[in-house]
């Protein structure tokens, strides 16, 4: 699904991310894990096209990200509240990218069902623009915007950051019942290593710009990442 070659970035000649070559398989729940500063958010925005590579390319289902823009239409993602029209009410939010999938009302009725309590009323139907909720439903928008359309690919950079515990639970079984039934490929960062690591199949380790360690999750994944980092220390 996703292939990566001889990436590299430079800031002032310092390397932010080094990955030589990387491919991510249909399917695959990955995530993302390292400290601040270890080059996933980069990584995101290279694979997204929204920075330029100083050398090497990305490919989603073998087209060149910088250079090609069908893969736009089967790719959704949510990195930061930059990604959102915060004048606007959720709703508004979702009407205009629904519009851009050409949605009708029953589509917009089924898919919110389909997200099982993860939104709420107040984002399908209220009126305060999205620069007055709170930042956990900031970040709910952008989550559920993302997931809109059917992806083939969905890109989350932080995803349970500021959600309450229950909302966190509600993410993490709605991500996984995508994947089991779209076979949605899902590209996951996230500081919280337990949640990382009950959601995701494969867990790539990023320092300084380098995959350290690229696991497939197992029973002893957990304690392995709480082991390099408690290293780090």
């Amino acid at each position: 699904m996703i292939r990566i070659t001889e990436l590299q970035k430079l800031y002032n000649k310092t390397k932010a991310l080094d990955i030589p070559f990387l491919e991510i398989g249909d399917g695959e729940i990955f995530g993302l894990v390292g400290n601040n500063g270890a080059g996933k958010t980069t990584m995101f925005r290279l694979i997204l096209d929204l920075i330029a590579a100083t050398t090497g390319e990305v490919f989603i289902r073998n087209m060149p990200v910088s250079r090609q823009e069908d893969w736009k239409k089967i790719t959704g993602s949510y990195l930061d509240e930059g990604f959102l029209i915060d004048y606007l009410s959720p709703s508004e939010y979702f009407s205009f990218i629904g519009g851009l999938h050409s949605w009708s009302a029953d589509d917009f009725s089924r898919f919110y069902q389909s997200l099982e309590g993860f939104g709420a009323d107040d984002l399908y139907h209220g009126k305060k623009p999205i620069r007055s909720l709170s930042q956990g439903n900031r970040n709910k928008t952008g989550i559920i915007a993302a997931l809109m359309g059917d992806p083939e690919v969905v890109i989350l950079d932080e995803p349970f950051a500021h959600l309450d515990p229950s909302s966190q639970i509600m993410l993490k079984r709605l991500l996984k019942k995508i994947n089991a039934e779209r076979g949605t490929t899902m590209l996951i960062s996230s500081h919280d290593l337990t949640h990382v690591t009950e959601i995701c199949n494969r867990i790539v380790l990023l320092g300084e710009g380098l995959v350290l360690k690229d696991l497939h999750t197992a029973g002893g994944t957990l304690v392995e990442l709480e082991n390099y980092f408690s290293r780090a220390l």
